[in-house]
């Protein structure tokens, strides 16, 4: 998988592609900032950007800007946005765009494995939540909450699918059967009224009404 970082931060950058060509990914660009990010993704055409939510000049939302002009271009690649502080304006905006979307923390990264299993879900069209972001929104459950048509347990697994958890992950996590997981799955997409279509891009669909709930 071909992957371009932006990140200003050197060594964390460096530190990133290495673990990613250690990893079997193909690192074609590196840049520190988001006008250079846009002009390198239009040069190169990657499967992947890994790029921080916050960059020069101002180091506000350049990170945030450039994922957004990517995606309006070149809506086939995937993109995981970094960030050191759980932004939820930000991360509502960006997650909406749709499917091979991630927003993750980068005190994240220190779970190699889970990070290289995220980076591979994203770059399949999946939608990647950080459980920091997942449990804040929980927190601020409005109070006309479209999903109380869902059971205490159906919203835990759709928190769990939030986070971009597989079937078999969120079984471990909750000590349940894959095949219990499945049916909880299969009611919580027909439940929030998800007609027939491909069940991962439905799983992407339920993951961002549970965000818009939030």
């Amino acid at each position: 998988m071909r992957v371009i970082l932006a990140e200003d931060d050197v060594l964390l950058r460096e530190g990133l592609a290495s673990l990613l060509e250690r990893s079997g990914f193909e690192v074609v660009g590196q840049v520190g900032d988001g006008t250079r990010l846009v002009e390198l993704v239009r040069e190169l055409e990657p499967e992947l950007a890994v790029v921080d939510i916050r960059m020069p000049p101002t180091h506000t939302t350049e990170g945030l800007d450039a994922a957004r002009q990517i995606r309006e271009e070149f809506p086939g690649v995937a993109i995981l946005v970094l960030s050191a502080h759980v932004e939820v304006e930000h991360a509502m905006e960006l997650l909406a765009s749709g499917q091979r979307i991630g927003y993750l923390l980068k005190s994240r990264i220190t779970d190699v494995e889970d990070f290289i299993e995220t980076l591979e879900r994203i770059a399949k069209g999946g939608s990647v939540v950080d459980p920091a972001l997942v449990r804040e929104l929980v927190a601020a459950r409005k109070r006309d909450d479209p999903l109380a048509v869902l059971s205490e347990r159906e919203q835990e697994v759709l928190a769990l699918m939030a986070e971009g958890r597989s079937n078999g992950g969120i079984a471990r996590r909750l000590w349940v059967t894959e095949g219990t997981v499945e049916k909880h799955v299969r009611h919580i997409l027909a439940k929030l009224n998800l007609g027939e279509a491909d069940d991962d891009h439905r799983r992407v669909l339920a993951v961002i009404r549970f965000l818009e709930a939030r």
